[in-house]
């Protein structure tokens, strides 16, 4: 009896590991993906990044934006780095990022140092979301765990750009909705948007606030700004402002102090703080910086974790640029 109870267990064990052998599985992101394939990925990154920032501080902005600009298109899977080519229309091309995103030539040349030390193992994807990380400490901004393991896209998202990023013009409870549809919440939403502490921002993008918005901006405010940006629509276009006037190339919160003073310089920024229900976040961060960037660095993670392609899906670029 013993030996047949004994084989029965046997076979319902063979049987469990069978069925569980044939069960989909959902590869994860892990901070340590890299460590025994490509050990030196996210050191090599992380100088090339510094160097990157030190030649041109603006370009730590210019870095998370990137990120933050793939991940809300088709997830964090480096489709915002696709050239056009026979099979490809650029999300490059689209109206929220012709003209104003940049920092793809940072992404190509930390690419080919990676590719120097470990060909065809580290994503494109992967660099985005560590490059952005080591962006935001070199300008005195948070750090925070990254996890790894993203593939990239073989397609492009340029139909899915308007509806999917935040515009310069949307209001309140549109840009809650648009980071709640990604898994952030209203709190992450204003978190990230701190991101506006450095950077700056075209002309287009802010000429109504300035010359039309006379009771939600600081007077004083205005009149700096229009110094540089001329009331005729194509007239300085692309002339450019820093998004926080005080400390343009420090992370710092005074993003937050800024709103409260109505010195926001995009509409989308001062709706934050407008009698509605995200001033008391905004005044909270205003006071608390450390509270502000622990908050930053738990949104840029979950941001990260916005539909990665992960296992088989997707593939390796061998250039950030265009699909193997």
């Amino acid at each position: 009896m013993g030996s047949i109870a004994g084989n029965y267990g046997a076979c319902i064990f063979v049987a469990v590991l069978l069925i569980l052998s044939n069960m989909p599985c959902e590869a994860q992101l892990s901070s340590s993906f890299y460590d025994n394939t490509c050990p030196k990925a996210v050191s090599t990154i992380r100088t090339a990044t510094r160097k990157a920032v030190s030649r041109e501080r603006r370009m730590a902005a210019s870095l998370i934006r990137l990120h933050f600009h793939d991940c809300f298109v088709q997830g964090c899977d480096a489709s915002i780095l696709l050239d056009d080519s026979s099979s490809i229309q650029s999300e490059k091309n689209a109206p929220n990022n012709l003209n104003s995103v940049r920092g793809y030539e940072v992404i190509d040349d930390v690419k080919s140092q990676v590719e120097s030390i470990c060909p065809g193992i580290v994503s494109c994807a992967d660099i985005l979301a560590v490059a952005a990380r080591d962006a935001s400490v070199a300008v005195g901004g948070p750090t925070w765990t990254v996890k790894l393991g993203r593939r990239d896209s073989t397609t492009s998202g340029l139909s899915q750009v308007s509806s999917n990023l935040p515009s310069f013009r949307d209001s309140l409870d549109r840009l809650i909705s648009l980071f709640g549809s990604k898994g952030l919440s209203t709190r992450d939403m204003v978190a990230l948007s701190g991101s506006h502490t450095i950077g700056q921002a075209r002309c287009v993008t802010f000429r109504d606030r300035i010359y039309n918005n006379g009771t939600d901006i600081d007077a004083g405010f205005a009149s700096t700004r229009r110094r540089r940006c001329p009331a005729d629509n194509g007239d300085g276009d692309n002339n450019l402002a820093a998004l926080d006037l005080v400390t343009p190339n420090s992370f710092d919160n005074n993003y937050f102090k800024n709103l409260i003073q109505k010195k926001g310089l995009l509409q989308s920024d001062q709706v934050l703080f407008s009698g509605g229900s995200t001033d008391s976040i905004v005044s909270e961060y205003s006071k608390n910086r450390k509270t502000f960037s622990s908050d930053f660095a738990s949104a840029m993670v979950k941001m990260g974790d916005i539909e990665p392609l992960t296992g088989a899906a997707g593939e390796i670029r061998e250039f950030c640029n265009a699909i193997n």
